[in-house]
């Protein structure tokens, strides 16, 4: 069955249906991952976007009970050139066309993705859907559309609870973690306590947590204000992680600034430096915001990474605080493990502020 791929600049593109039978609307982005179709899909940080794949071909080992980054995916559309006529995988649980259906999320195939790439990478990011039918109004109504502003309240979990173990406490602020977060954190022991985005200071304290993590997530750090007066209150008391969005609003809650980048960072071969070091990762990432570096100026915020192809600030530190953040996943999944002793490093923060004892720096 025919489907196509509108843009809101009016170019239109026809392919085949796959997936759910349904429509779609969202931002159209781009991952140039070559594998990890099934982590993308499941990370929230895709809420909400219409998420194409750069590789020819996506589906070819299907989908397996492993690799999920988060139960209910929440993309709106997958967007491929080819998609497999047959999955094959010891591990294969369905195929990427079964799993798309139970979840009621459109694809469509047939895609030159990489010229579509290339035109997003010179016009910017665009609003998309997928529709079966095309009508005298859908570009019209396309460009009169608008996004969606509340993604990690859709992403986040409405209840705190536990991941146990013996470990240093944890209170991991979920919005919209990846699996692989928890993966990392409960294999260095880590006895983690997961609270949703919109939990004040004294909800994380209250656990009395040795450290503070905050998770990625969807959207524009600009729509989750609340999290800036709790991320305040947090980091003067014990220390602090943030990740991707965590990131973001950690910059943002110490007087920086964020701006919407072009087309954004998504895939797992982003080369970030670690200044202090001139180490150099290959890293995993996920987002169309960044932090302004000249807005970091008149704070207590220091540059610690940088992406080596464009400059973007991939990494600071407060120059107060035991409390740090990255723009990268260090935690992959997909893509490279070259940044997870970033958690070690974190461990290792935790640790120093103990023998130091804990300072309040009211």
């Amino acid at each position: 069955m025919k489907r196509y791929l509108v843009l809101e600049d009016g170019n239109i593109y026809s392919g085949q249906a796959f997936g759910a039978d349904a429509n779609a609307f969202g931002e159209l982005v781009f991952s140039t991952g070559m594998s990890g179709y099934q982590e993308s899909i499941t990370d929230q940080s895709y809420n909400g976007e219409i998420l194409m794949f750069t590789f020819p071909l996506i589906g070819n080992y299907g989908i397996n009970r492993d690799d999920y980054e988060s139960i209910t995916p929440t993309c709106k559309g997958v967007v491929v050139h080819e998609l497999a006529r047959r999955s094959s995988n010891w591990r294969m649980d369905l195929s990427l066309d079964d799993y798309l259906k139970q979840n009621n999320i459109p694809g469509i195939s047939g895609i030159d993705t990489r010229a579509v790439t290339r035109h997003i990478r010179s016009k910017g990011a665009l609003k998309a859907v997928l529709v079966d039918e095309i009508t005298d109004t859908t570009v019209s109504d396309l460009q009169k559309a608008s996004l969606p502003r509340d993604e990690v309240a859709t992403s986040t979990t409405s209840k705190a609870y536990s991941v146990p173990a013996i470990g240093k406490k944890i209170v991991l602020v979920d919005f919209g973690l990846k699996l692989s977060i928890l993966r990392e954190l409960s294999a260095r022991n880590f006895n983690i306590v997961v609270l949703p985005s919109n939990s004040s200071a004294e909800d994380v304290l209250s656990h009395d947590p040795d450290g503070v993590m905050l998770s990625n997530g969807p959207g524009d750090p600009k729509d989750v204000p609340t999290a800036l007066e709790m991320i305040r209150g947090v980091e003067k008391k014990v220390p602090l992680f943030g990740i991707c969005l965590g990131h973001q609003l950690f910059a943002l809650a110490n007087g920086a600034n964020t701006f919407k980048m072009k087309f954004g960072h998504r895939g797992f071969n982003h080369p970030v430096r670690e200044l202090a070091t001139g180490r150099i990762d290959f890293t995993s990432q996920n987002h169309g915001y960044a932090v302004d570096r000249e807005s970091l100026k008149d704070t207590d915020l220091e540059v610690t990474h940088e992406e080596i192809n464009d400059q973007t600030v991939e990494g600071i530190k407060h120059e107060i605080y035991p409390a740090f953040s990255v723009q990268y996943h260090p935690d992959a999944a997909p893509g490279p493990h070259d940044a997870d002793y970033l958690f070690d490093r974190f461990m290792e923060m935790i640790d120093e502020n103990k023998e130091k004892g804990k300072v309040s720096h009211d």
